[in-house]
């Protein structure tokens, strides 16, 4: 299981991943984590600038930003994928947030199916805040059926099979990771406030068994494609003490 770091510029703390992301983050002890969606997605760049400009309204450095959910026109190449990650990283790592060859910003990336947006861009995104009496609050990493980091395509789970025992296998590849991720974090399925599914495809044979984990939260399907071609579902999951839409 991979490391937790605290991550003390940014008052939380994250599961070591990835180049592009973390696999999750969770406040520490005195803050908590709020979400603020956009009512439509926001190019890249005026996404940054709208989420310096809120945070900054909060009184709260840009560091506090600690997980984003982006949206893309169409999924990405392998190599397409590593292009547009190099930018994005490159943000973070002018706010002083990616350090030391570490991301500590959890992430989801998907494209959706109907009315993509031209440009990738915020859907959403998470930050810290004091918080004297809060509940824990997490964010895990959204996560498709490769394992990260391994051979890519030849280590999707069920390449390319989308019949029912397919997508059964994904789904439940799925749904270990995140259950290892919350483990990770030190939370657990009870704590969770929002499970989100993203795929185009019928799930509702594997409804049953999501359920069975994430009884406690709001189960949310996005008919939405996960980033890279080829992987086919892709879950994260969420506790947060507060959530707004902004115009």
């Amino acid at each position: 299981m991979s490391a937790l770091i605290p991550f003390a510029a940014g008052n939380y703390a994250f599961l070591e991943g990835v180049f592009p992301y973390s696999q999750g983050v969770v406040a520490l002890p005195g803050y908590a984590i709020e979400r603020a969606r956009f009512a439509r997605p926001v190019p890249l760049a005026e996404g940054f600038r709208r989420i310096a400009d809120l945070l900054a309204s909060c009184g709260r450095p840009r560091t506090a930003l600690c997980a984003a959910e982006l949206r893309s026109p169409s999924p990405f190449s392998f190599g397409g994928f590593g292009d547009f990650n190099r930018g994005y990283v490159a943000v973070l790592e002018d706010w002083e947030i990616f350090r030391d060859g570490r991301n500590p910003v959890a992430r989801s990336n998907v494209a959706p199916e109907i009315d993509p947006p031209a440009e990738p861009g915020f859907h959403a995104f998470c930050y810290t805040v004091p918080a004297a009496r809060a509940a824990a609050s997490f964010v895990v990493a959204g996560s498709g059926e490769w394992p990260e980091g391994s051979r890519f395509p030849e280590d999707i789970v069920a390449r390319g099979d989308l019949s029912p025992a397919g997508l059964a296998a994904k789904a439940l590849w799925v749904l270990d990771m995140m259950s290892s991720r919350l483990r990770g974090l030190g939370a657990s399925w009870d704590a969770a406030g929002v499970t989100q599914v993203y795929t185009v495809h019928d799930f509702h044979p594997l409804v049953r068994e999501i359920a069975a984990r994430a009884s406690a939260s709001s189960l949310v399907w996005h008919y939405c494609r996960p980033p890279i071609a080829e992987i086919e579902f892709e879950m994260d999951v969420r506790r947060v003490s507060v959530e707004r839409m902004l115009a």
